[in-house]
């Protein structure tokens, strides 16, 4: 057996960020743990109910959220792919959407402020090729069709290689199997290479697929 690791982990500090930036004691740190959870949650939420109906893809197309905490003020940055999926101008649907996190995290003595970023190519980051992936297996399409179809979206931006990986019972066959591809050059075990990862579950009628994508972008 290999000794796998999570790629995004194992480059914390060289490539990668962390996506949350708060201090905590440790015996409240778990508290906010669970609270970064909740704000993350009701986002995805927030987002799934409100989106605009868009053919094609039926993700949330948002990339990664950030939070950064403070002593009076919870910090919220969305990356978000595709804003005319959301109503990105209006502010009351920030405000809306301010509201709901409020009433989630019940935060009295902190402000809360959320700001919307969006993502000049959202092919090259995993997640919300995972959920286009993801329409695509709902859809009845093959999974080699969707791969490629995939691997084609990512050429379009300026990433340097990409690894998809599904797992389970694809095409509805009775045997669970796993199949990939690859295409250009994927150096895992390189500190120094940026590479995106995700792990996104599939759920369709005859079961539930894993899939995993890594994205390799840079080499510094």
């Amino acid at each position: 057996m290999g000794q796998k690791i999570n790629p995004l982990g194992f480059r914390l500090g060289t490539t990668q960020n962390h996506h949350s930036f708060w201090f905590a004691q440790p015996k409240n740190f778990s508290v906010g743990l669970q609270e970064d959870e909740k704000i993350r949650n009701c986002i995805k939420n927030y987002v799934q109910k409100n989106k605009r109906i868009s053919p094609g893809f039926e993700g949330i197309g948002i990339a990664r959220i950030e939070i950064q905490k403070r002593i009076d003020l919870i910090q919220v940055i969305i990356y978000i792919g595709f804003p005319n999926l959301l109503i990105e101008g209006q502010t009351r649907g920030i405000e809306e959407l301010q509201m709901n996190v409020q009433k989630e995290v019940r935060s009295v003595n902190r402000r809360l402020n959320i700001a919307i970023t969006r993502i000049e190519k959202p092919y090259g980051h995993p997640n919300i090729l995972a959920e286009y992936m993801a329409s695509q297996f709902k859809n009845r399409v093959s999974f080699r069709k969707a791969m490629k179809r995939a691997i084609e979206l990512t050429e379009q931006t300026d990433t340097k290689g990409i690894q998809i990986q599904i797992a389970g019972r694809i095409d509805g066959k009775e045997i669970a199997r796993v199949e990939w591809i690859r295409e250009g050059r994927v150096p895992l075990q390189t500190i120094r290479a940026k590479i995106d990862y995700c792990s996104y579950t599939i759920r369709t009628i005859h079961g539930v697929l894993g899939l995993k994508i890594w994205i390799f972008v840079d080499e510094e």
